[in-house]
């Protein structure tokens, strides 16, 4: 950890789930750093605002105030009050809001309301469906249905990923590709831009599957599943299936779960576009 703790704090008229994602976004820019965050909701009078921040102390520990509050006399006073303090304080709303106010030409009810479900909330809820069903070759649905189709080896992080994007609103398949045995046959009736491969360090997927055998027991490497020479063997003939297929393929090695699915959202955009054009 680099330097002392920094505590961010979230005030917020209503639950504060808006700033608090907005809190751990920010924070996981400074890995590194001991990030602290604290969620004051439901701030609705000077008297509650101003008991949170009496309570702030800078001079003890590094502090930051993000804010949602939408009522104006209340938005006064946390600036007001961080101003005087000297504690660094971001408003959240007030530029979204600002540029609103641009476009319309209106100015804001500034009253407190929930925020409700997005309208991509049941999207995504069936993408998450849809991941689970089709995970690691077991394809309830037909695979045309896929937004995004991952192809590899076992245990190169094909179902975390899935899971994510599905999380994510992509509806995602994942077909583990063994060596040996023909992959099913509805992976060469797809359209080839929703297929993305996944591969690995042969090294690093060894220790992987080193520690599966182990929670497993013994008999779970009868067939090689954790030797080198076979993963290498394995890895060249997923290599050339996904030359076969012409599909694109991310090493996850070292790539973060959001890392890896951002590359592959930003493939499967670019190959939609181009196959659809």
């Amino acid at each position: 950890m680099t330097g002392t703790p920094i505590e961010l704090h979230v005030l917020a008229d209503s639950t504060g789930d808006t700033a608090a994602r907005v809190a751990r976004a920010t924070a996981a820019q400074y890995a590194g750093w001991d990030v602290r965050i604290i969620r004051h909701p439901r701030l609705s009078s000077a008297e509650s605002v101003e008991g949170v921040l009496s309570r702030l102390d800078p001079s003890r520990i590094r502090t930051v105030v993000f804010s949602t509050i939408v009522e104006e006399s209340l938005r006064h006073l946390v600036v007001a009050r961080c101003e005087e303090r000297r504690i660094p304080h971001a408003d959240l709303l007030d530029s979204a809001v600002t540029a609103m106010q641009q476009a319309t030409g209106a100015d804001p009810e500034r009253v407190v309301r929930p925020v409700g479900v997005g309208e991509d909330y049941f999207k995504r809820i069936h993408a998450m469906e849809f991941a689970v069903a089709n995970d690691d070759g077991q394809l309830h649905n037909s695979i045309h249905e896929a937004d995004i189709v991952l192809i590899g080896v076992s245990r190169s992080g094909k179902t975390p990923l899935s899971m994510y994007l599905g999380y994510l609103g992509y509806r995602t398949a994942n077909i583990p590709i063994v060596a040996g045995i023909a992959p099913p046959p509805q992976l060469f009736e797809v359209e080839r831009w929703k297929i993305v491969g996944l591969t690995i360090d042969p090294e690093r997927l060894q220790a992987i599957r080193a520690r599966r055998v182990q929670t497993l027991g013994s008999r779970a490497n009868r067939d090689g599943y954790s030797e080198l020479g076979r993963i290498f063997h394995e890895l060249d003939e997923v290599a050339a299936l996904q030359r076969r297929l012409g599909c694109p393929v991310i090493d996850t090695t070292a790539l973060a779960l959001e890392e890896a699915a951002g590359r592959v959202i930003e493939i499967i955009e670019h190959r939609k576009d181009t196959a659809t054009a």
